[in-house]
């Protein structure tokens, strides 16, 4: 008679991934090397008992993994998992990290450690590189942009370290953790059998402050020429914004833009730069705007009231910020714009004459800039980004969610609805657009997903990855790539320093010429994608058309290559 095979101690390495699932993480993101045994373990051993476990999503680079993370928080709003390889991977996520830490994404990003002992334990070192890759101080490398890290050092603990590591990161201000996993203690047996996890509950979003609240009410009512300036607003933000800017007849700047805070049919969207109306404005509400203005270029005038909110309006973490302020309200966005709407209604009877006329000039001023819009937009002898954006907004729909890397013009691309237009974060670290938007196709596969990236961009964005991660996992996405064959930043930022110099008589173009370009199509194509290149204005609407259909009814990833010289 056969004996009954003896049951397997439940691992750490179980453990840890039953944790991430009971706190909410849908799938874990992973670019594994020697230190994964336990986790490879542990998700096969969850096909066969079918354990609550995140979906594995291979991602063979891990700055791409960190960027699809991204994404797909962005469309569910749930935290996300990333593990990497030790030392060596870790260095690869810092790039995208940075993004996240400054744009306030939660996510788990954990990573192997090289074996801690040279003998005598399951999991000991067995390769070179076990030696090699060991450091003094694993988790110093990105310290800086985590908001808390630990190793893990008993198997018994892991679950409360996942627990410790999401309610940090989900904390507010929300932002990425990170967790050393060695692999004897992953590898290791339980000490008590694995149960479900009970997340802990967070905190909600604060409240302001009445009395600033007050004051700053008392100032919109008395301001003649007020401004709000801000650069990312949850969805759920948009609407009471919308609101306070048109019952009150406040001009909107989104500056830096990284989300739709305001649709760009309201009245009172007046683009992404301050311009004169900075300068001219008495009263400036910074809205959860890290860099509001630019002070090195333009102020508002002397004696223009200031004020800032937001859940960390002093941006405590950026070493120097010194934009000034008379009133500072600390609190979530959408309450503090809830409570100053039910202020402001109180103050609006006093203040309709000067209201009224506000928005009878300021009327004048969106018609004059809508024309210039226009004109700016039509198509003519080349593609210009201004025609291209504006294409592409008419192409893709309302519905479509943009994630742009730079190159897309907001003003010719209008964007109606919240979490439809999503844009490289404040710390601009490249090679993020392509990833974000495949994540983002995980976890909302219904959507049609589109990446506006600078050639540039592209190609600090591990492409070949990309592309094999769509259609490794069916992630059809429409890239298109804004193609300049150049590094537009860097000469950009030459000419507004050394136009008249020597730079200058070079049009600036030394180490920001990247010609020749990449047959981007053709590499795109041998992964399957549908392709094509573009160099003629009239040729461009069919061509987005077929690329839209290509990914809506084909079910396949598209690129489009537009040549836009400038």
């Amino acid at each position: 008679m056969t004996a009954a095979p003896t049951p397997r101690p439940t691992i750490a390495g179980e453990a840890f991934l039953r944790a991430l699932a009971d706190h909410g993480i849908d799938y874990f993101f992973a670019n594994p090397g020697t230190d994964f045994p336990p986790i490879v373990e542990a998700f096969d051993r969850a096909k066969k008992t079918n354990a609550k476990v995140p979906k594995p999503v291979l991602v063979p680079h891990e700055n791409l993994a960190v960027a699809m993370a991204h994404g797909a928080y962005l469309m569910n709003g749930r935290p996300q998992a990333v593990m990497v390889h030790v030392n060596v991977g870790t260095a690869n996520t810092i790039n995208n990290v940075t993004n996240l830490y400054r744009d306030r994404i939660p996510l788990v990003l954990a990573a192997g450690r090289t074996p801690i002992t040279e003998k005598g334990q399951f999991g000991s070192r067995s390769r070179p590189i076990h030696w090699a890759q060991e450091m003094f101080d694993q988790a110093g490398m990105l310290r800086e942009v985590v908001k808390w890290d630990y190793e893990l050092r008993m198997p018994g603990q892991v679950g409360d370290v996942v627990a410790r590591a999401v309610e940090v990161s989900m904390a507010h201000p929300r932002g990425p953790t990170y967790l050393v996993l060695p692999r004897e203690p992953l590898s290791a047996p339980m000490p008590e059998p694995l149960g479900p996890m009970k997340p802990r509950a967070q905190a909600a979003a604060t409240y302001p402050d009445p009395q600033a609240i007050a004051t700053l009410a008392e100032w919109i009512a008395s301001a003649e020429r007020p401004l709000i300036i801000t650069s990312n607003l949850p969805a759920d933000a948009v609407a009471p914004l919308s609101q306070l800017a048109e019952r009150c007849a406040i001009p909107v700047i989104t500056q830096n833009p990284r989300s739709v805070c305001l649709p760009s049919s309201h009245p009172m969207h007046f683009g992404y730069e301050t311009g004169t109306l900075l300068t001219e404005a008495d009263l400036v509400i910074a809205l959860d705007s890290d860099v509001p203005w630019m002070p090195h270029l333009q102020q508002p005038q002397a004696g223009a009231r200031i004020a800032h909110i937001g859940e960390d309006p002093f941006f405590v973490r950026y070493p120097m910020r010194s934009f000034p302020s008379d009133v500072t309200i600390q609190a979530g966005v959408v309450n503090a714009l809830a409570a100053l709407n039910e202020a402001v209604g109180q103050k609006l009877p006093t203040a309709d004459a000067r209201i009224g006329a506000r928005r009878t000039r300021l009327a004048e001023r969106m018609r004059n800039r809508q024309a210039q819009l226009k004109k700016d937009s039509a198509p003519g002898e080349r593609i210009s980004p201004a025609y291209l954006s504006r294409a592409i907004g008419e192409a893709v729909g309302d519905d479509a969610v943009i994630f742009n890397e730079y190159p897309l013009r907001a003003d010719h691309c209008p964007r109606e609805k919240p979490d439809t237009l999503f844009a490289l974060g404040p710390a601009g670290g490249l090679g993020w657009g392509l990833g974000a938007a495949l994540g983002a196709k995980l976890a909302a596969p219904d959507k049609l997903i589109v990446a506006t990236l600078g050639d540039g961009a592209y190609m600090f964005s591990n492409p070949m990855v990309g592309h094999w991660v769509s259609a490794a996992h069916n992630l059809p996405i429409l890239t298109i790539v804004f193609n300049n064959s150049r590094y537009g930043a860097v000469r950009n930022s030459t000419m507004s320093m050394f136009k008249d110099s020597v730079a200058g008589e070079y049009d600036c173009n030394t180490l920001a010429d990247l010609n020749p370009s990449p047959p981007f199509d053709e590499m795109a194509k041998a992964q399957g994608a549908y392709t094509q290149r573009v160099e003629k204005p009239a040729d461009l609407p069919e061509a987005l058309a077929r690329a839209r259909h290509a990914v809506e009814v084909e079910k396949r990833q598209a690129l489009l290559n537009v040549i836009t010289p400038y």
